[in-house]
């Protein structure tokens, strides 16, 4: 896995976990506005928005390096609509980037067998 991959991987990431908090923190002013005179939907919905969008944008930018099939693609798009789906994402993201950084140890150490 090349750097910029390792990044845009990195980036979804940072984002994903954030993304998911700021959904449920707008569920709960959601509840909240309907049930008492607390009202921060606006500004929970423009943090979440904010979020949501640097999600997509990262995750569009993850698959074009990864060259994720389209179930994988999917299923990280998916992820970052449910509201616990963010928390899952991070946690297979990570799992991905250590797999790739082992893989990319295992080429380089057959690389030095090799010469």
């Amino acid at each position: 896995m090349d750097i910029k991959t390792a990044s845009s991987l990195h980036r979804l990431r940072l984002v994903s976990a954030p993304e998911a908090v700021s959904f449920l923190l707008l569920l709960v002013c959601s509840v909240l506005k309907r049930t008492t005179d607390f009202n921060a939907v606006p500004v929970m919905g423009a943090i979440h928005g904010i979020l949501f969008v640097l999600y997509v944008l990262f995750w569009l930018d993850a698959w074009n390096r990864t060259k994720w099939s389209f179930g994988t693609a999917a299923l990280y798009f998916v992820l970052s609509v449910l509201p616990l789906g963010g928390f899952y994402a991070d946690r297979k993201l990570k799992r991905e980037a250590q797999d790739a950084v082992v893989a990319s140890r295992v080429r380089a150490g057959a690389e030095d067998v090799k010469a």
